[in-house]
């Protein structure tokens, strides 16, 4: 389990999520699931961009720097055709339900615990 916090705020963004660490994972991250529950998410390290092909639901995505800094928030991303970056400095991504990163912004810190 892995949940994943804004340090700036104190307010979770996972609190029940799961991290994908291999190269499947990382590939298929959150296609073919149905939708994301409150508190649920996805950990993809390594990974500066995403896109929704064979996604059912659209997602926030939270992207995180080397020194898990966000670098940008994508808020709505469609499912099927949309796409994210997270910018050069990215080296991850939280993805989340649509929604959960309100009040997510640059700059600010995450806390994970894998």
């Amino acid at each position: 389990m892995v949940s994943v916090t804004n340090a700036a705020t104190g307010r979770p963004l996972i609190e029940s999520g799961r991290e994908a660490a291999s190269a499947w994972a990382r590939f298929r991250g959150l296609m073919l699931r149905r939708g994301l529950e409150s508190g649920e998410g996805l950990v993809i390290p390594g990974c500066g961009s995403i896109h929704m092909m064979f996604m059912r639901f659209p997602i926030d995505a939270v992207f995180y720097d080397a020194d898990r800094t966000v670098t940008r928030v994508a808020h709505h991303v469609h499912p099927w055709w949309g796409l994210a970056f997270g910018g050069r400095r990215a080296r991850g991504v939280v993805e989340l339900a649509a929604g959960a990163a309100s009040g997510v912004e640059p700059g600010q810190r995450l806390d994970f615990e894998i």
